[in-house]
């Protein structure tokens, strides 16, 4: 197993979005990407995702930015104890805000929440992004969710990755290590030779951190009020952008 490395300068991911010193991009051998939050708009996704099991129970009108937090507060809490799929996260999730908003959602709504994920949509400057860092990195994803729910967002992507390790494959769920641990012994990379890429300070730019790997934040709510559907984190990456479009470029990809 790859031991941990030595941190580098952090940035302060509250009041920056720009880093204060450069990182050596050229130290890499790999780039690793969170999917759902960088890759995958899943703030948009998860917003028409719950719309209709929202409407059809009566609810509407409801703040975006209250239905995110408390999406997140609700993961987070499934997520705890013995592993279960992340099918059954979202489950649970579905029947956290029936029971917030006072009803039952049926088993069709369940299902429908829960294979909602695969629908999610890209943003727009991912597919051209990893398209660009492939020409350089290998690229892999550590993501918190099953195998077939990620296959059909990597139809979406349509770009061919290293690795991919799921929470399904570790029987974990990230902020823990496990995903990171595997990741590195996959690429059979020591972590120095290893970027992380990813949106959540609290489920991606901690734990890595704290394993001595260096990390990009991709602040894609910049300038939006709130942490959105993430937990909020104190994290301090090593470097900020606020899209892949502008790390491409920064990277002299571009």
């Amino acid at each position: 197993m790859a031991l941990p490395c030595e941190l580098s300068s952090p940035v302060d991911p509250v009041n920056s979005t720009r880093p204060d010193s450069t990182l050596d991009f050229e130290r890499f051998d790999a780039l690793s990407f969170d999917c759902y939050g960088t890759l995958i708009d899943w703030e948009a996704g998860i917003l028409a995702s719950l719309t209709p099991l929202l409407e059809t129970n009566g609810i509407v009108g409801q703040p975006e930015q209250e239905l995110l937090e408390r999406f997140g507060r609700l993961e987070s809490q499934a997520e705890r104890g013995p592993f279960r799929s992340y099918r059954a996260v979202l489950t649970d999730v579905a029947r956290g805000f029936g029971r917030h908003f006072g009803f039952v959602p049926t088993r069709a709504e369940l299902d429908a929440f829960a294979a909602s994920v695969g629908d999610w949509p890209v943003f727009a400057d991912t597919i051209a992004a990893l398209r660009a860092l492939q020409t350089r990195y290998r690229l892999a994803v550590v993501s918190n969710v099953d195998d077939d729910l990620f296959a059909r967002s990597a139809q979406r992507i349509g770009v061919e990755f290293s690795e991919v390790v799921t929470a399904q494959q570790v029987s974990a769920y990230k902020p823990g290590p496990k995903h990171f641990h595997e990741v590195l012994e996959r690429l059979r990379l020591p972590c120095a030779r290893l970027l992380h890429v990813a949106q959540s300070l609290y489920h991606d730019i901690a734990p890595a951190r704290s394993l001595g790997i260096s990390c990009v934040w991709v602040n894609r709510r910049a300038g939006k009020a709130g942490g959105g559907a993430t937990k909020p984190s104190t994290a301090r990456p090593d470097y900020a952008v606020p899209d892949l479009r502008t790390l491409v470029e920064e990277m002299g990809l571009g």
